[in-house]
């Protein structure tokens, strides 16, 4: 991949300009055409409209989120009322079990001094219904850590459970579960379940939660549970691989990178992790099981299946034993 690089008009944003030239196979989704995206740091797709994505900036930008199309023009842009953006990392996209509706979730658990500050947060909003600039509501829940601060970029939400997770961008990182019922009234205890790659900036989990990824600066990392590796994958060569996330079907991963005009790439993932997070059949009755109605089945033929003409004739052979038997007994006496 050859990238030719010019400098921003903002004070340290990179920006993707031409002249560009994409190896074969390396053709990015789509690119941020928004100037307003300039340090793109969490990314999620729509759970609820077709080909919508949504992503946000680091720190310094504000309570907002944007809408994006596949052609990676803006859509609509989004405040959240009630937040702050003390250091926005991650976002994680998720549906309501009751309603279907898509919940959103951003992150600001960014910490570059590991334990600066008392408490992260993460903010829950409802998916907007319709796709025009708004501000909305967003209900924040605080946390810590159960064994002292981190930095961290990842936020992944468990579609079958619901639980989030939090994952620290450290030398030695880790997976953090939340409590299965989050409080608004205190602050909510991050409990360590698994180790994470070296340096961490994202992580997601699958559409069907069979699996999630962890992408770090140099690769991504599938895990069927943590501790629980599938498989690691190469990505496409970024300057600052800083999001992740899958696509619908759950075939492809997205990921993605800071700047203007950053781009977005779609990675397939390889047969193998496909296989081993595929639905399991449905179960069947056992072996066992099936033996013993064979067996059942095969002595009821038997049984339903002896002729008459036999049946008298072992009766008639029984009388005339006893008979002998009778005679014999009686003359020994």
């Amino acid at each position: 991949m050859i990238r030719v690089l010019a400098a921003a008009g903002l004070a340290g944003a990179v920006v993707f300009a031409g002249p560009v030239a994409w190896a074969d196979g390396d053709q990015p989704l789509f690119t941020f055409k928004d100037r307003r995206i300039t340090e793109s740091s969490g990314l999620a797709v729509s759970p609820t409209h077709e080909n919508v994505y949504y992503t946000h900036n680091d720190s310094s930008a504000g309570p907002v989120f944007f809408a994006v199309g596949s052609n990676g023009r803006t859509r609509a842009t989004f405040t959240l009322r009630g937040a702050a953006a003390r250091d926005w990392e991650g976002m994680a996209a998720s549906k309501d079990p009751q309603t279907g509706q898509g919940v959103l979730w951003f992150a600001d658990i960014g910490d570059n001094f590991d334990g600066a500050w008392p408490d992260v947060s993460v903010y829950k909003v409802k998916e907007p219904t319709a796709l025009r600039d708004a501000t909305l509501p967003a209900v924040r829940y605080r946390f810590r850590y159960e064994d002292g601060g981190h930095n961290a970029e990842g936020v992944m939400v468990n579609p079958r459970t619901g639980r989030l997770y939090i994952v620290s961008k450290e030398f030695s990182g880790s997976v953090y579960a939340a409590p299965k019922q989050l409080r608004t009234d205190r602050v909510n205890v991050l409990r360590k379940v698994g180790s994470a790659p070296i340096m961490a900036t994202d992580a997601a989990y699958a559409p069907d939660g069979s699996s999630f990824v962890i992408r770090t600066y140099f690769s991504a990392t599938v895990y069927r549970a943590p501790g629980e590796q599938i498989a690691r994958m190469s990505m496409p060569q970024l300057d600052q691989a800083e999001s992740i996330t899958y696509t619908p079907d759950g075939k492809a991963l997205l990921t993605g990178s800071e700047g203007v005009g950053s781009p977005v790439y779609q990675v397939p993932l390889p047969d193998r992790v496909l296989r081993e997070t595929a639905p399991k059949p449905a179960p069947t009755p056992t072996t066992r099981t099936s033996d013993a109605a064979l067996v059942a089945d095969a002595k009821t033929k038997e049984d339903a299946g002896v002729p008459p003409s036999t049946m008298a004739l072992w009766l008639v052979a029984a009388v005339g034993a006893t008979g002998i038997i009778t005679f014999i007994a009686r003359r020994t006496r």
